[in-house]
C-alpha cells in the first residue's frame, strides 16, 4: 500500500492510502529529534509474555474508526493500533515518569494511576515514577508524591484520586520548566477535553523546545461526552450506581398515593449517564436530557404527561440530566476554573415547578420526593468492567510512551485499543442524537413522548440526513458538528413552541 504524507498541524500526522484509507496518525520523537537510539523492547525476556504467540504489534497495524459502513464506500478514517512495539525509545534506567490528574473526579481514577506505576515498573523496569499533587498547578506549587508499586498497590480499592486534583491552574512555560527542571521524560496526563487541551499545548511546549519527553493522555469524563471512543472509563460504574437512586426514588414514589419520584443525574451537555440509567432500570417514566428540549406547559407538555402517567398507574418517576431545560432557566453568566458554564440546579427547579402545578385548585395532589446523588456516584471505586477497562488503557499509554510516541491519548475504538491524536479527542463533544435509534429505544421504553412537534422532528430529520453516521462527512470523519446543529436548531424550534403555547394560554 503507498502512503502519502498529508499536510498537517503537530497534533497529527495524516497519511492517506489506497481505497480511500486514511490515519490520522499521533507524532512520534522521530518527527522532531533525529537520530535517536533505539533499545530491545524489555518484554521480550517478561515472564509474564513468554506465552505469548506475538509479543508486539506490527507498526503497521491500525484500527478503523466507523465499524460499519456500506458496501460502496470508501475506508476511511483509522488511527494507530496501541500496544508494545519492537523496538523502545527509553532505555529503564533512564526513565522518569510523572502522573496527574485534573478535573472532576470520576470512579477508576485511583485505577488508572496503578496500573501505570505497576506496568511501568513489572513491564518496562522503571522505578522512577512521581505523582504530581493537586492538578497542573502541582508541578510549580506543590510537592511530589514517589509512586511506587507498593504505594498504590491497593488504591484500586478507593474511589477519589490519591494524587488530589484541581481545576484550572495552567501555566504552559511554569509546567513545561518545571518538567525540565525535574529531569521527567514521561508526562501522564489523566483528564477531560479541558486538561487534554492543556496537554496539546504543553506537548507543542515541549516540541518547541526539541526536549525528548513524552506527553500521554488518558481522557476521563464520568459523562461520556468525549468524541471518537466508545466510552469512558468510569461510565458504566456511574450508570451503575445511578440505579441505586433510580430504585429509591421508584420506592418512594411507589409507597404515596400520587407519589412522583425525581432524580437529578450527571450530564452537563451530553446525557449519556440519564439515558443508560432509565434504558437499564425500567422504572424510569420520563428521562429528561440537554440534547432533546421540553417544555412544562399546555398540550404535549410535561405536566400533561405526568397526570397521564399518575391516572394510569398511580406513581412516577423522572430522570433529569443536570445540563437539561438551562434554557427555561434565568441565564448565569459564571464559569469555575475550567471555563466550564456555571448551571443552574435543574433538579430543584423542576421539583418546584411540578410541587407549584400541583398544587393549584381541581388539581391532582402529589407527594414528590427529589433525589440528587451527584457527588455520591463520582466518589465511589471503580466497577470491574472499569477496571479491566482502566487497566488497559494504562498500559496502553505505557506502551506507547515507551515507544516514542507522544501527543496522543489511548482509547478505545471499536473494541480496539489506539492511539488518538489530542486534537480529535479535543475537537467537540459527543452528545446524544435524538434522531438516532437508541433515542427511539429510550422513547419505546418510558412510552414518553418525545416533546416534539411534528414539525420539529422533520426538521430534526432533515439535518441529520446531511450526513449518514455510519459515514464521515469531512476530512477529520467528524460528523459531531451536524449532530450539534442540529441540536441547536431544535432547541431554538421548541423556544418558539414553547411561546406559542403560553400566548394560546394566555389568549384562552
Amino acid at each position: 500500500m503507498s502512503m502519502a504524507s498529508q499536510p498537517s498541524t503537530h497534533l497529527m500526522k495524516v497519511f492517506k492510502g489506497d481505497f480511500g484509507y486514511v490515519l490520522q496518525d499521533v507524532p512520534h520523537f522521530t518527527d522532531y529529534i533525529p537520530d535517536l537510539p533505539t533499545y530491545p523492547n524489555p518484554l521480550r525476556s517478561n515472564p509474564a509474555y513468554s506465552v505469548v504467540k506475538q509479543y508486539f504489534v506490527d507498526m503497521d497495524d491500525s484500527v478503523p474508526q466507523k465499524i460499519v459502513v456500506h458496501k460502496d464506500t470508501p475506508r476511511a478514517v483509522h488511527f494507530r493500533r496501541a500496544g508494545p512495539r519492537e523496538k523502545v525509545y527509553f532505555a529503564s534506567d533512564e526513565v522518569r515518569a510523572c502522573i496527574v490528574t485534573c478535573g472532576g473526579l470520576c470512579p477508576g481514577l485511583n485505577t488508572v494511576i496503578r496500573e501505570i506505576v505497576h506496568s511501568l515498573d513489572y513491564m518496562y523496569g522503571v522505578n522512577k515514577v512521581l505523582g504530581i499533587d493537586g492538578g497542573y498547578r502541582g508541578f510549580y506549587s506543590k510537592n511530589t508524591i514517589n509512586l511506587t508499586p507498593k504505594v498504590v498497590n491497593d488504591i484500586h480499592k478507593r474511589g477519589g484520586t490519591i494524587l488530589g486534583t484541581s481545576r484550572g491552574g495552567h501555566d504552559t512555560m511554569k509546567i513545561v520548566d518545571s518538567i525540565q527542571d525535574r529531569g521527567v521524560n514521561q508526562v501522564y496526563i489523566i483528564g477531560g477535553d479541558g486538561t487534554l487541551k492543556g496537554a496539546s499545548v504543553i506537548y507543542e511546549e515541549i516540541r518547541k523546545r526539541g526536549l525528548k519527553v513524552t506527553v500521554a493522555g488518558i481522557p476521563k469524563t464520568i459523562d461520556n461526552d468525549i468524541p471518537v471512543i466508545d466510552r469512558s472509563f468510569g461510565f458504566d460504574t456511574a450508570v451503575e450506581e445511578a440505579q441505586r437512586a433510580i430504585n429509591a426514588a421508584h420506592v418512594e414514589a411507589e409507597s404515596a398515593e400520587n407519589g412522583v419520584g425525581v432524580v437529578k443525574l450527571m450530564g452537563r451537555y451530553s446525557g449519556f449517564i440519564a439515558m443508560y440509567a432509565t434504558l437499564a432500570s425500567r422504572d424510569v417514566d420520563c428521562c429528561l436530557i440537554p440534547e432533546s428540549p421540553f417544555y412544562l406547559e399546555g398540550k404535549g407538555g410535561l405536566f400533561e404527561y405526568i397526570e397521564k402517567r399518575l391516572k394510569e398507574n398511580g406513581h412516577m418517576v423522572i430522570v433529569i440530566a443536570e445540563g437539561a431545560a438551562q434554557d427555561l432557566l434565568a441565564a448565569k453568566n459564571e464559569q469555575d476554573a475550567s471555563g466550564n458554564k456555571l448551571l443552574q440546579d435543574v433538579g430543584l427547579w423542576i421539583s418546584q415547578k411540578i410541587r407549584a402545578h400541583f398544587s393549584k385548585p381541581h388539581r391532582v395532589p402529589i407527594t414528590l420526593k427529589y433525589i440528587d446523588p451527584t457527588y455520591m456516584i463520582r466518589a465511589i471505586p471503580s466497577n470491574a468492567s472499569d477496571n479491566v477497562y482502566c487497566t488497559l488503557l494504562a498500559q496502553s499509554a505505557v506502551h506507547g510512551a515507551m515507544s516514542g510516541f507522544t501527543g496522543f491519548t489511548s482509547g478505545l475504538v471499536n473494541g480496539r485499543y489506539t492511539y488518538i491524536p489530542f486534537n480529535r479527542i479535543t475537537e467537540n463533544q459527543n452528545k446524544v442524537v435524538i434522531t438516532d435509534r437508541m433515542w427511539a429505544r429510550l422513547l419505546s421504553s418510558t412510552n414518553q413522548p418525545s416533546f416534539l412537534s411534528p414539525k420539529d422532528v422533520d426538521e430534526a430529520k432533515s439535518e441529520s440526513q446531511g450526513s449518514s453516521q455510519l459515514l464521515d462527512d469531512s476530512e477529520y470523519g467528524n460528523s459531531g458538528n451536524t449532530d450539534k446543529t442540529s441540536t441547536k436548531e431544535t432547541k431554538n424550534s421548541m423556544k418558539e413552541t414553547k411561546n406559542s403555547t403560553k400566548g394560546t394560554k394566555n389568549s384562552t
